[in-house]
This record gives structure tokens, C-alpha cells and sequence, in this order.
């Protein structure tokens, strides 16, 4: 976990797919830049595929490696790019997905507050949290 004047600081990192269910957590001190250090999750979008990403996440290099497996970035553009990649804001709109998760395990109390003061455990409460929303994609309405 990181250090700050605030205290512990800790960063989630997620990847989820079309429904918002996770794929892959990590999780970074807060002080660390995000595009290095989710450049490892990544390994599961393959083929066909599409990457949402928000603005820390732009790098030529993380375009370069997706488009090698067959994949597609759609990330948003740092405004001082030079080179500027193509991007569709209406295919961008689909990244509230992940948004929407985050909002969903803020719901549980420990993830909110970071009750955790260890990384393990914070992590695994987590993972608690992506379980359950798993679980409700595949509970019966009826």
C-alpha cells in the first residue's frame, strides 16, 4: 500500500468485460502511475477484442502489444499527443461499464473505507466483492 499524508492510499485496478463482470484485479500503491502498472492485465484481451481505456492507460507501446495479439485500443487521447491514434467517442461511452463496478463494490463497506491496512486483504476483499457481482449476473429473477 501506499503512503501519503492522508494516510494508506491504494489504487484498484480492473478489467471487465462487455457486462461489467470482472476479468482481472490489481491492486498499486496510490503514488504509482497507472499505465505501467496495469500494463500486465491486459494479457487476457485477445483477438477480436476491444480495450476501453481511460487516459492514464495511453501509450503507443500498450497499442502496439494489443494490436500484435489481434486486438483493438480504443483509449482516450492525452490532449498533448502528437500523434493521434484513432479513437471513437461513441464506442468510449461503453467504458462506464467499468465505472459501474467500481461503483458497485464501493458498496461494501471495507472496500469503501479500506478497512484492510494490509494488501492481501484488501485484495481478497475485493475479489470477495467481484465474486458477488458474478453471482447476481447469474441469479434467477423469476
Amino acid at each position: 500500500m501506499g503512503r501519503s499524508r492522508g494516510g494508506l492510499t491504494t489504487k484498484i485496478h480492473a478489467l471487465v468485460d462487455a457486462l461489467g463482470r470482472p476479468i482481472r484485479r490489481k491492486l498499486t500503491a496510490g503514488q504509482a502511475h497507472d499505465g505501467r502498472s496495469g500494463a500486465d492485465m491486459y494479457d487476457s484481451v485477445g483477438p477480436g477484442q476491444t480495450l476501453l481505456a481511460d487516459r492514464a492507460y495511453d501509450s503507443d507501446g500498450l497499442r502496439v502489444r494489443l494490436a500484435e495479439r489481434g486486438a483493438l485500443a480504443n483509449i482516450r487521447l492525452m490532449p498533448t499527443r502528437k500523434r493521434l491514434p484513432a479513437f471513437d467517442p461513441i464506442l468510449y461511452r461503453e467504458r462506464n461499464r467499468v465505472e459501474r463496478f467500481f461503483s458497485k463494490i464501493k458498496h461494501f463497506r471495507a472496500i469503501a473505507t479500506r478497512y484492510d491496512k494490509r494488501d492481501d486483504n484488501f485484495l481478497a476483499s475485493v475479489q470477495l466483492a467481484s465474486l458477488r457481482i458474478w453471482l447476481l449476473t447469474y441469479e434467477s429473477v423469476t
